[in-house]
This record gives C-alpha cells, structure tokens and sequence, in this order.
C-alpha cells in the first residue's frame, strides 16, 4: 500500500476476492486482457472464478490455484478404533460418529479456536444444512429474508451441535496443530480446507489409508472455493509491462498449475488439466470443481475472503465466533448479531 501511494508500485501482489476489485477501482492495476485472450484464460476457467479474476469485465488479476474449504478430514486411526467405517455423508450420521469418537475416549473433532476456524467450519454446515441456493442468499448476497430464516435457525443449531464434540483445549489452537491431532490418532474428524492436506503428506501420511477425505456433511454436490491470486499494477516502463505479461501467463500455464499445485495440496485452476500425478482428494477435489462450475454449486469462501466486503466479512465473522464461545447466547440473539453484522459498511 505504502508503495503504491509513493508512486512506485510492485510489479505484482498477492491479493484476493472482492479486495481485488477494490484495488482495481482505485485506478492502480493494470488491464491484462491481452495475455488473458491469447491464452484463452474465458475458456480455462469457470465463469464464476474469472469474475472474480476480473474488474468492469476487464482481467487485472491472475489465478495460480483453488482451494477447496467444504472438506472433512478423517483420521483412520482414531476412526478405526472407534469403529466408524466410513466418512460421514449426512449431519446425523457425522453426530453418530461423534458419538463412537467420545464413547472410545477419544476427541471427536479438532478445532483451533481462531475467528477464521470457526468461519470456515459455520460455513460448510451452512452449505450442509441449507444448500448452495441458502448460501449464496445468506452469506454472499446477506439477504435479510435468508438470515432471518428457519435454514440459518437450524444452522446456527447444528454449528453449536459441533462445538460440544471439541476439546477444552482449542481456544487459540493453530489449524495445523489440530491437524496434527488426526495425524497423531488423537482426535476424529477435522473440517478445514484444503491445506490440511499438505500436513498429513509432510507428516509421511497416505490419503485413503491414514488419512480420509470427503466433503463436508451434506455438501458434496457443492465447493466452496478459495483462490489465490496475484493482482499486476500499472507500470511505465514497458520491459516492466512485458516482464507482467510473461508472470500471468506462467502463472496460469499447465505446467506451473501442475509442480505449484502439487506441493501446495490445492488444485489447478484451470478446467483442462491432466490430474494423473495428483492423489485421489485432488482428483475428487477436481471432480467436483468442474461439475459444481456447471451446476452452481461453486460458491465462494466468506471465510477465506472471496466473498464479501472485508468490514462485513470481519463483523460477521466475529458475530459467528462469539456464539460458538458463548454457550448462553441464544440462537435467536445470534441471528439478530449476524444479520446487524452484515449491514457493516
């Protein structure tokens, strides 16, 4: 920010969801059709992501990957143990589950207790319990009618449901310190993106024997979708201008969505990518990623910034966690809470 205000911008920043359109309409990023339309980038992304990608329907930003954030993570350990034979598709049968974890003295979902862990687990029983159609009306559109509604009651009933299966111990956890409670055997389930995964594979973990992925309860013909990007400010010099062209087109070439993907647990971005080196939660992850493009069921993460403005974003989120730290705040007082949040300028 410092830089820009200077007149001496970077050539290019990593920044996301709707903070990109808030830069682009201070003037200040550069238009990178031209390389957008030689590498057919409208053709290689769903419409839904380019959008986002895209400010008064010129590109000003460049995709390097998705994640997706409606998983749920599986210890095989702990789960054997407790004699659950397979991932939850449906809340009831996750509550059953639970219920085998605790019943085996075990926990049975790992929780970090920061504002964006309790967002992005409020977010996929939204998706779950309500649909991709609730969704987007109550958390992207902050339609009043949606977040007065019976499907946000039963949300909010079912997010509490969740928390009474944590550990006293998750205030403050980081995210990768309750990932690693699965990969010790501690705990049952975990509900958090994508990156988790890069935890079990540095830990030696194989997806399908130590580790299980699957969508989040109720939500597989859904993705909520987080994608980093890197937005490319206005530059005089033109070896400066061409150095931008060749980054964005690098960026979203086959090659670099592979060997970045790979290591970083998420997927390409792009629509036509040969998955054959990624493993089965990728190639799942892709799966759905292309069917939900058709089907729209890809809906943005509000957790993870791709969805509303950044002051709304912030209130509503601190709205959702001061329920979940307050077992006597009633349902009704927190759908007040959320939706005075939503009105946040």
């Amino acid at each position: 920010k410092s830089r820009v205000v200077s007149g001496n911008p970077p050539a290019a920043a990593q920044v996301k969801g709707p903070a990109i359109q808030e830069w682009a309409a201070e003037g200040v990023l550069a238009n990178i059709d031209a390389v957008a339309k030689a590498e057919k980038w409208d053709a290689n992304l769903p419409k839904v992501v380019a959008d986002v990608m895209k400010y008064k329907g010129n590109y000003v930003a460049a995709p390097v990957n998705v994640h997706r954030v409606n998983w749920l993570w599986g210890s095989s350990e702990a789960l054997k143990k407790a004699g659950v034979a397979s991932m939850p598709k449906t809340w009831d049968e996750f509550f059953a589950a639970a219920d085998k974890l605790k019943a085996a003295g075990l926990i049975p979902v790992a929780h970090g207790g920061q504002s964006w862990q309790d967002f992005t687990t409020f977010e996929s029983v939204a998706l779950g319990v309500g649909g991709a159609k609730f969704y987007q009306d109550a958390l992207v559109k902050l339609d009043d009618k949606a977040l007065a509604s019976d499907t946000m009651k039963k949300t909010l009933e079912t997010f509490r449901r969740v928390k009474s299966y944590i550990d006293p111990a998750a205030p403050g956890r980081d995210w990768n310190l309750a990932t690693g409670m699965l990969i010790q055997g501690k705990a049952g389930f975990q509900l958090m993106g994508d990156w988790a995964k890069g935890e079990f594979l540095a830990a030696g973990k194989a997806p399908g024997k130590d580790f299980l992925c699957a969508a989040a309860p109720g939500t597989a013909n859904a993705f909520t979708f987080n994608v980093d990007s890197f937005i490319l400010f206005k530059l005089k010099d033109a070896g400066a201008q061409k150095a931008q062209g060749d980054l964005a087109a690098s960026i979203m070439s086959p090659e670099f969505q592979e060997v970045f993907n790979l290591n970083k647990g998420s997927i390409p971005v792009r629509l036509n990518m040969g998955m054959a080196k990624f493993d089965d939660c990728a190639k799942l992850s892709a799966k759905d990623f292309v069917d939900t493009a058709k089907t729209g069921g890809l809906v943005p993460s509000v957790a993870h910034g791709m969805a509303i403005r950044p002051a709304a974003e912030g209130a509503i989120k601190d709205a959702v966690s001061q329920f979940w730290n307050d077992d006597k705040m009633s349902v009704a007082d927190a759908m007040k809470k959320i939706a005075s949040a939503a009105k946040t300028k």
